[in-house]
């Protein structure tokens, strides 16, 4: 049998969890492309040897923090709730993960150099069909296009973590806090429950 160079046996879910966090830190601070192995290995104070053992190198550790973030998505993520508070959900998971939102804004700069995930068109796919249906229940306006409603929600959902300076200069608060993040949930949930009532007027 196969075992980890230089892996303490005792523990291997702990040495993934510390491989995945060291992840997501480098990939969130450098990008996909500018991150490097040997860091990662060093932020995570392992061989990076085990790097390649568990996770098959660094495009299978960013396709496993994809999956991490899916699986932590599924937590705050709650589709039967209005629209307001599904978007005001996302904008806490951003406040409070703010790695994974730097990780997603990495992708699009960089677009090119990011391993193609063929899952991600799909999921968006699906998110413009609910929403369709969500504007036929008459949550939002008929004449708003799920797919441009979609695209600004998810923007606005990340504004804190793509415009800092903006949420410092407009807002007064520092956009990484606890503060700013409980603040814009409940400013968009009203902004996007207004919506609604423009529907029943």
């Amino acid at each position: 049998m196969r075992r980890a160079p230089e892996e303490k046996q005792r523990d291997p879910e702990r040495t993934k969890a510390r491989i995945l966090q060291a992840a997501l830190e480098e990939f969130a601070a450098k990008g996909f492309a500018g991150a490097r192995v040997n860091e990662i290995a060093a932020r995570a104070g392992v061989n990076k040897q085990l790097i390649s053992y568990y996770f098959g190198g660094k495009e299978g550790l960013f396709q496993a923090l994809t999956t991490r973030w899916q699986s932590e998505e599924s937590a705050f993520a709650d589709r039967s709730s209005s629209l307001g508070r599904l978007v005001a959900g996302y904008v806490r998971a951003n406040a409070e993960r703010r790695d994974f939102g730097k990780l997603m804004i990495w992708q699009g700069l960089t677009e090119d150099t990011v391993p193609p995930d063929p899952a991600f068109a799909e999921d968006v796919r699906r998110d413009v069909e609910w929403l369709r249906r969500r504007r036929q229940a008459g949550e939002f306006p008929a004449d708003l296009d799920p797919a441009a409603l979609l695209v600004a929600l998810f923007t606005m959902a990340s504004a804190g973590i793509v415009y800092p300076q903006l949420v410092r200069a407009a807002c007064d608060l520092d956009p990484a806090s606890t503060e700013f993040g409980e603040y814009y949930a409940e400013q968009l949930e009203k902004l996007i429950e207004h919506l609604a009532e423009v529907t029943d007027s």
